[in-house]
């Protein structure tokens, strides 16, 4: 008989390489090469009568997998409409930013609902998680909660409370008794998911996941995990700022591409329904150097400001910084403002920047970074209640975006009166706010009041 031969593949992944080694060449991810059985050919397939037979899909009742709110708006949002029973939820992001804040105040409005919840957790003592629960207001009768790390003990936990909401913080910390590996390790992972989903497929309990992070910021253990799940949401935020955002990356359920808006405060987790608030300065009247922009944020459009400072200085290599921005586009901008605007600032420093925290790297904000540094070296401020959207090319055109009609009626709900668009946008534009449209900088530039080009520039725009 021929000698059977050792089949190595990676647990992250599944690649398959003929030999071990210490790093997949596929995903990169290490040690996650696992030498098993080969996979046994079926040399002849015999059928089995099946539990209960298949049924015509107009005769199954949609409304048995309909959505529980949790009686969170904004994690309502994303899940889409709320938490499907039976479904299992990863919540990923990175430490300290407020995932088992955000559990609580989920677990407590599901508790004020009249239904049972089951908090288990792995990394904290049950007295930790009890003083942080006073402190946001987040103690209920039917919470239940369980510090344990083992599998079968949660299963039996299960057994007794009898939840219809199952938090485990986090997966990385629970261990199967059975399967290989440490805690955390490829093959636990695997195992103790694979676990919770058949629970919650045959139970109809709905769990979710803590999961954690790699320093790149995507989710940690192996891209499988992400497979077994019903929804994948990241929760991202910056120390420096009390803005949190759920992001969905996948739903079975509802839209992939939602994002929910919180704030981080001293007495718990808070929702924010209009987050153009955090991001919009309010001020007395205009200021030269500062331009309004509708961002998208997945399915979301919110208000932004972007705020730029032109100083003169004498250094050989004058200082370019950006926060909040992509500096390559920012760089990019100088250079196409330079050539097409006549805005020439190889003699300033220029800085560049988004308040309250806010990330935008799409191209729709080229044209408000364009006015805003035109805007502060004309010292020619943008007027009150105007908005520019837009992606600007190399040769000094306005190209169109994507949603222009949905992030000018999030303006005119705002309150904003003019908005400067493409001009190649073919989109219905919402009633009672005032919409100019644009081919080029300086189309944009009179728009707005900033056309004013330095004196010493001999090139006419375009």
């Amino acid at each position: 008989m021929a000698k059977t031969k050792a089949v190595f593949r990676c647990g992250a992944c599944g690649h398959q390489v003929p030999k071990w080694v210490g790093r997949c060449p596929d995903c990169g991810e290490w040690g996650s090469i696992e030498e098993g059985a080969p996979p046994a050919v079926p040399g002849g397939a015999v059928s089995v009568a099946p539990r209960s037979p298949a049924v015509r899909i107009t005769e199954i009742d949609a409304d048995a997998a309909g959505a529980t709110p949790t009686g969170i708006g904004e994690f309502d949002r994303v899940l889409g409409r709320g938490v499907v029973p039976g479904s299992v939820i990863l919540l990923a992001g990175e430490p300290g930013v407020g995932k088992s804040t955000l559990l609580l105040e989920t677990v407590k409005s599901w508790a004020q609902a009249g239904r049972t919840a089951l908090y288990v957790t792995g990394e904290e003592s049950a007295g930790q998680v009890r003083l942080r629960a006073e402190r946001t207001g987040a103690v209920h009768e039917n919470i239940f909660l369980a510090a344990e790390t083992d599998l079968a003990t949660i299963l039996g936990h299960v057994e007794q409370v009898r939840p219809t909401l199952l938090i485990v913080d986090s997966v990385q910390t629970v261990a199967a008794t059975g399967a290989d590996g440490v805690s955390g390790g490829v093959t636990q992972i695997r195992a103790v998911t694979t676990a919770l989903v058949s629970l919650a497929k045959t139970s109809g309990v709905a769990v979710i996941l803590v999961g954690h992070v790699t320093k790149d910021g995507n989710v940690a253990g192996p891209r499988s995990l992400e497979h077994l799940v019903d929804v994948v949401l990241s929760f991202e935020g910056d120390r420096h700022s009390s803005l949190r955002l759920v992001r969905g990356i996948k739903n079975r359920f509802g839209a992939s591409d939602e994002v929910g808006c919180f704030e981080q405060r001293s007495d718990g987790i808070h929702e924010v329904a209009d987050p153009s608030g955090i991001f919009v300065h309010s001020r007395g009247g205009a200021v030269a150097g500062s331009v309004n922009l509708v961002a998208m944020d997945g399915r979301r459009a919110m208000v932004g400001e972007i705020q730029a400072l032109l100083h003169p200085t004498q250094a050989n290599m004058p200082r370019r910084a950006a926060s909040g921005l992509d500096s390559a586009r920012m760089s990019m901008m100088l250079a196409v403002a330079a050539k097409h605007a006549g805005v020439k600032t190889a003699e300033h420093e220029v800085y560049v920047s988004t308040v309250g925290g806010m990330k935008v790297t799409e191209p729709a904000a080229d044209l408000a970074i364009f006015l805003a540094l035109k805007s502060s070296k004309s010292n020619r401020p943008v007027p009150t209640g105007t908005v520019a959207i837009g992606e600007v090319g190399l040769t000094g055109e306005v190209r169109r975006v994507p949603s222009t009609a949905r992030r000018v009626a999030e303006a005119k709900r705002l309150g904003f009166t003019h908005a400067v668009v493409p001009a190649g946008t073919d989109e219905e534009m919402p009633h009672g706010i005032r919409v100019t449209k644009v081919a080029n900088l300086a189309e944009a530039g009179e728009a707005t009041g900033t056309d004013v080009r330095d004196s010493d520039d001999e090139q006419a725009p375009f």
